[in-house]
C-alpha cells in the first residue's frame, strides 16, 4: 500500500496548514543539524572502536612476545 501522488500532496498540505510556510524552513534546517550531528557522532564511536582494536591487538602481540 504506497503512497500515491493525490496522498503525499494532501499530507503537504496538512503539514503546510499546521506548520505555516515560515516554519517549514526552519522545522528543515534543525532536521538537517540533528542528522550531521547523529553522523559525526557515529563516525567519532567508530574512531574510537577502531583505536581501542588497535591498543588490545598491540597488547596481545606484546604478551605473546612476553611468553615465547
Amino acid at each position: 500500500m504506497s503512497l500515491g501522488i493525490t496522498e503525499s500532496l494532501i499530507i503537504l498540505a496538512i503539514i503546510i496548514l499546521l506548520f505555516g510556510g515560515k516554519k517549514l524552513p526552519e522545522l528543515g534546517k534543525s532536521l538537517g543539524k540533528a542528522i550531521t550531528g547523529f553522523k559525526h557522532g557515529l563516525k567519532e564511536e567508530d574512531q574510537q572502536d577502531n583505536t581501542n582494536t588497535a591498543s588490545k591487538i598491540e597488547d596481545q602481540s606484546k604478551n605473546e612476545n612476553k611468553n615465547s
